[in-house]
């Protein structure tokens, strides 16, 4: 019989793959235009199509972007800038999307740096916000060097950090969240400039179910794309119906890929779950048990308490307010 360990660890590499997928599906810039519409500020009358077509920056980098099997290119796949960046002091920072973009109306070539992350875990032992910000602080002093040198702070470019939560709290679900610096003028009449101050800006999208009504047609996209239940033809039919996106065959190929990898980790899941709820000698469940089995199965933690055999209430309710607070 498979052992717990060897189940554990086979469901995390496919949680990988899982990952790498959902973040190649959502750097399609027919895909990117939907978020910035209903995330950017900048963007908010511009049709999704044009801002796609016109307003991200970037040309297909052959050979500098991982091929999907079977294709010999990836002709929608943004450029942007590097995904990763450094400095002696502060270490390495992975950024999961980021790319450049101009904005309507702008006289600037690039206006915007823009950062998607998609993250599952809402809780993952710090306030996901403050990630967030420091996402868009590592984004504006990464450009030291690059968009200005010396004191020259006047060429910085404005930031977004976008993070789409796919398994939030109820309370936050099918909600978009924005954080930016504002002028609050304590002592007189003074008024800045606000393109002078306004320069990050951290957004949290908070899907919901694919089954429930959402409120911008935004989240009613990353609620189909990116639930682990829906297969690949219900999809591909909101893509191209509700939202006329035309499945390409690498689009297609990523969705079918996360749609076979969500059922294997599905199984395991509930494999490992039901192993641990069986499991002697363990008086009380870890926190980190309902973390894992919730996440890896995409299931809210009342499910995963169930898989994991947890019958007692008030234990039941202890682990759910450490859980969501």
């Amino acid at each position: 019989m498979e052992s717990t360990l060897s189940g554990a660890i086979r469901t995390e590499s496919a949680m990988a793959r899982y990952d790498a997928a959902c973040k190649r599906l959502l750097s399609e810039k027919s895909i990117l235009g939907w978020i910035l519409k209903d995330c950017v500020e900048e963007f908010q009358h511009t049709d999704p199509a044009e801002i796609a077509a016109r307003y991200i920056e970037g040309t297909p980098q052959i050979g500098s972007v991982p091929v999907l099997p079977g294709q010999t290119n990836a002709p929608s796949k943004i450029r942007g800038a590097a995904t990763e960046d450094a400095s002696l002091s502060e270490g390495t920072v992975h950024y999961d999307i980021r790319f450049l973009a101009t904005v309507p109306g702008s006289q600037e070539k690039i206006a915007l740096i823009i950062n998607i992350e998609a993250q599952n875990s809402f809780y993952p032992g710090y306030p996901l916000i403050t990630r967030a910000i420091y996402y868009c602080s590592r984004l504006l002093s990464a450009q030291y060097g690059v968009e200005f040198s010396g004191g020259d702070y006047g060429k910085l470019k404005k930031v977004y950090s976008i993070w789409i939560c796919m398994q939030p709290p109820a309370e936050r679900q099918n909600t978009i969240t924005r954080y930016s610096m504002r002028e609050t003028r304590l002592v007189g009449k003074v008024r800045e400039t606000k393109a002078h101050y306004d320069l990050l800006t951290a957004v949290m999208v908070c899907l919901g179910k694919e089954d429930t009504p959402s409120p911008t047609r935004a989240l009613r996209l990353l609620n189909v794309l990116l639930d682990r239940r829906t297969d690949s033809e219900v999809k591909k039919k909101v893509m191209e119906e509700e939202f006329d996106l035309p499945m390409t065959d690498g689009m297609q190929s990523e969705v079918n890929m996360m749609c076979n990898l969500s059922q294997g980790v599905l199984e395991d899941g509930i494999r490992i779950g039901r192993a641990e709820g069986r499991s002697e000698g363990r008086a009380e469940r870890g926190l980190e048990d309902i973390r894992a089995v919730a996440e890896s199965i995409g299931v809210p933690y009342e499910k995963a308490m169930d898989i994991l055999k947890i019958t007692d209430q008030a234990e039941r309710q202890r682990y759910l307010d450490q859980l969501t607070h």
